[in-house]
């Protein structure tokens, strides 16, 4: 009688035939699973757009200015600071969301910046931020 080899190989049959029928499985079931309905939130009120900010302009000379930018609309107009809170406050009554930029020269002083932040901070008129303008590279 001979001696029995050592097989080295695997037998990768098994394996195959096992695969294929799991490709089957898949192939026939997969039509038959039911896609995932993903159930939108619908919208109350439809969506308007952003209102345009209320500009804030602080010149060299301390002088406030208030631009408004309303549909295509311009309109600059000298305010102190008693006309500007009661203007801010107006618009943000009609519109909750108004937002407000102040845009001050680069030569006015960082404290009269901070005196107009402040004065519309003790009127609570919401939504203040600042201007600037992006440095050329």
């Amino acid at each position: 009688m001979r001696p029995r080899k050592l097989m080295n190989q695997i037998n990768v049959v098994p394996y195959i035939d096992v695969m294929l029928v799991l490709l089957v499985i898949f192939m026939v079931t997969a039509p038959l699973a039911n896609p995932g309905v993903v159930d939108l939130p619908s919208l109350g009120k439809s969506a308007q757009p952003p209102a345009a900010p209320l500009e804030v302009m602080i010149r060299a000379d301390a002088t406030l200015v208030l631009r408004e930018r309303d549909k295509g609309n311009n309109a600059e107009r000298n305010v102190s600071n008693a006309e500007l809170v009661a203007a801010l406050r107006d618009r943000q009554a009609r519109n909750p969301d108004q937002p407000v930029v102040i845009a001050a020269d680069k030569n006015v002083r960082y404290d009269a910046v901070l005196k107009v932040m402040d004065e519309l901070q003790r009127a609570n008129i919401r939504r203040v931020g600042l201007l600037v303008q992006p440095a050329a590279r």
